[in-house]
C-alpha cells in the first residue's frame, strides 16, 4: 500500500477494517470489504486477508538504462542474474539489491525467474523499487556494458581471489550465477575479475540469495570506507 503503483481497489475481509485504517489514511484508496473465501480465490498460497491489484512490471532495456545513467553523471551498479531460476531467492535477491543501492537487475529472457506474483511477494514490493532489465542476448548485453566503461565482476567458486581483495567502487556490473550450475563460461570468459567468497567449515556453498547479498554488502562497505 505504501507503493504508488497500487490500485485504488483494495479486497479485504471485514476483520481487517481497523487493521488498515492507519496505512490507507490520507491517502485514495477505497476498502472493498468481501467474504474471506474471495480473498482464497484471489490468491494462491498464504496471505493476511488482504489484496492490493496492482499493474504488471514493465521491463527496461538495459542499453538505455545505463546511457541515461552515465549522461546523469552516475556511477552505474548493474546486478546480472544468470540463470537464476527460483522465484524466491529471486524476489529476495531483488530486496537486498534494493536496500543496497542497485541501479538495475539484468536477466536473460529465458531460462530465468521472471517477476511475478510470488516474485513480487517475496522482495517485499522491491520489485516495484529497482529496474530489472530483460536481454534476448545476456552475453552481448554484457559486452555493451564492458564497452561503457562497466567492469564485469563474477563471484565464482572457480577462483582463487578472496572478495575483500576485489574493488567493487566504480562502475561495475556483479554476476551471480545459478546455485546448480554458477556462471555460464562465456560469461566467466568475458569477466574483468572473478572473485569468491571465503569459506570455512563443511558446507562448500552458499545459497545464491545469501551470497548476493555479501557481495552486495561488501560493495557499499567499499564506498563508505
Amino acid at each position: 500500500m505504501k507503493n504508488e503503483r497500487t490500485k485504488k481497489r483494495i479486497p479485504t475481509k471485514r476483520t481487517n477494517r481497523y487493521s488498515f485504517k492507519e496505512a490507507l489514511h490520507g491517502k485514495h484508496y477505497q476498502l472493498q470489504f468481501v467474504p474471506a473465501q474471495k480473498i482464497d480465490s484471489l490468491t494462491t498460497g498464504n496471505h493476511q486477508g488482504i489484496v492490493a491489484f496492482i499493474p504488471p512490471v514493465s521491463y527496461h532495456v538495459i542499453e538505455e538504462l545505463v546511457d541515461k545513467l552515465l549522461e546523469e553523471g552516475k556511477k552505474p551498479c548493474i546486478l546480472v542474474l544468470d540463470r537464476i531460476t527460483d522465484v524466491r531467492n529471486f524476489g529476495a535477491i531483488a530486496r537486498t539489491a534494493a536496500c543496497q543501492g542497485v541501479d538495475a537487475i539484468l536477466i536473460p529472457s529465458s531460462g530465468s525467474a521472471l517477476v511475478s506474483s510470488d516474485a513480487m511477494k517475496a522482495s517485499a514490493g522491491a520489485l516495484h523499487n529497482i529496474p530489472v532489465c530483460k536481454t534476448d542476448h545476456l552475453k552481448n548485453s554484457l559486452f555493451y556494458l564492458q564497452q561503457s566503461g562497466l567492469r564485469l565482476i563474477a563471484c565464482t567458486e572457480k577462483s582463487s581471489v578472496p572478495l575483500y581483495q576485489v574493488n567493487l567502487r566504480g562502475n561495475v556490473a556483479i554476476i551471480m550465477g545459478s546455485e546448480e550450475n554458477g556462471i555460464t563460461q562465456d560469461l566467466l570468459n568475458l569477466a574483468d575479475v572473478r572473485t569468491k567468497i571465503p569459506m570455512e567449515g563443511g558446507v562448500s556453498s552458499l545459497n545464491v540469495g545469501v551470497a548476493t547479498g555479501m557481495i552486495l554488502y561488501e560493495r557499499l562497505r567499499q564506498q563508505f570506507a
